[in-house]
Order: C-alpha cells, then sequence, then structure tokens
C-alpha cells in the first residue's frame, strides 16, 4: 500500500516553525529541522517560501498582525504610545524568537508596513517635524524589543544553568563581589545584594523606562514651543 503524504500548508508550517522556535530558538532553526517535523522533504517547502529569509519575513508579518488585532488606538499620543507599547511586548513575549525575526526582516510584508503606519499615527497629532516622529517610534519599538530580547534570553541562560547546575551559583557570585574593591563593584555589590537586579523584565522596570521615554518626548515638544 503506498504511503500516504503529510499534508501540509503555509499555516502548518508556520505553525510547525514557531514550535521549533520555541524549542531550539532561531540559532538552531532550520529549513530541514521544519522538513523533518513536518515529515516532508526539504526542497518541498520552497513550494511556499523561496528561502528561509522568505519565511522568516512571513512569520514577522504574523506578528505584525497580531499587534494591529490587539492594539486599541484610544486617548492622546502619550496613551497611544503606552498602549502600544504594552501590545508590542506582550505579543512579543508570547512568540518564542519573535524580537530576533522583527529585527532580522524588512518591512516588505502588508502587515509589517501597517504596523509601522499604525505607530506613526500615534504621534501624528504632536508638533514634531517628519523626522522627529520617526526617531520617537524608533526608540519607542527599540527599546520594547530590547527589553523583551533581554529577558528572552536572561530565561534561557538561567534555564542553561539549571538544566547544568541544578541550581543557580548565588554563592560563586557573593564570593565574587566580596573579592572586589569598593571603586570596582560597591554599588553594583549593593544593589545585588539588595535584590534591586531583580527588577529586570519585570512590569515594574517596563513601566519605569516607558515613563523616561515620554517625558523625554514632552520635553522636546514644551521647548520646541518655546
Amino acid at each position: 500500500m503506498k504511503k500516504q503524504q503529510p499534508q501540509i500548508s503555509e499555516d502548518k508550517i508556520l505553525e510547525t516553525s514557531w514550535e521549533l522556535l520555541g524549542e531550539g530558538g532561531i540559532e538552531k532553526f532550520s529549513m530541514r529541522r521544519l522538513a523533518d517535523r513536518l515529515g516532508i522533504q526539504a526542497p518541498s517547502l520552497y513550494w511556499y517560501f523561496k528561502s528561509k529569509q522568505d519565511l522568516y519575513q512571513r512569520l514577522a508579518n504574523q506578528v505584525s498582525k497580531m499587534i494591529l488585532e490587539e492594539f486599541r488606538s484610544e486617548g492622546d499620543w502619550k496613551e497611544q504610545l503606552t498602549g502600544l507599547a504594552v501590545t508590542v511586548r506582550s505579543v512579543l513575549s508570547r512568540y518564542p524568537c519573535s524580537t530576533q525575526l522583527m529585527m532580522m526582516t524588512l518591512p516588505h510584508e502588508p502587515d509589517i508596513i501597517r504596523f509601522t503606519n499604525r505607530m506613526l499615527l500615534c504621534v501624528e497629532s504632536t508638533p514634531l517635524d517628519q523626522e522627529q516622529k520617526m526617531q520617537v517610534i524608533l526608540t519607542l519599538v527599540n527599546y520594547v524589543y530590547y527589553f523583551v530580547l533581554d529577558d528572552y534570553q536572561h530565561q534561557r541562560n538561567v534555564t542553561a544553568i539549571l538544566k547544568e547546575q541544578k541550581e543557580l551559583p548565588v554563592g560563586e557570585m557573593d564570593r565574587l563581589l566580596d573579592s572586589m574593591s569598593e571603586t570596582d563593584a560597591g554599588l553594583f555589590r549593593r544593589m545585588f545584594t539588595n535584590g534591586l537586579f531583580e527588577l529586570m523584565g519585570t512590569d515594574k522596570a517596563f513601566e519605569f523606562g516607558l515613563r523616561l521615554i515620554l517625558l523625554g518626548i514632552e520635553q522636546v515638544i514644551k521647548e520646541q514651543g518655546k
């Protein structure tokens, strides 16, 4: 009896791609591994996507579409930028490696273009000139991207250490800091001892950084109005 070929589609390929990205990260992702998971030969993937970069573009487009669907544009420019930043962070945090994909792809997909356009609309009512508006959006989105990426990588690092050593090397860190002078590590030591580095990746840290950006934008607007 002839073996039935697996049924695949663009949607199935994208869904399986997210699974692989979640399991091994973007550095272990390959079209061959994707084909193996789908139960097909690698060349078959190229009927749907002409290259791995093309696949990455489509995945980034999916993320952009999800952001657009979840973002609610209400209030003034500050409220809109806040809502946008929170939505972007939420979506990126749910899709493994989505931050890297957004940073590795070009805005050559329809929903990526719509996403970028929607970001620009958030500040269209401000008196900033066009170059400044673009700078505002770049600053905001780069902040969110880095925040999510930093938290993602930190979690991966912790998982890797726990897998290898079964526990975090807190004692080693204490000994290292004790061996360093007050000049070299005094402030760092006190912050570490007080648990302040545990703020990294938290809602509180995200909201404070976002507030700094918004206050900076407000200050630029005030200075231009003088």
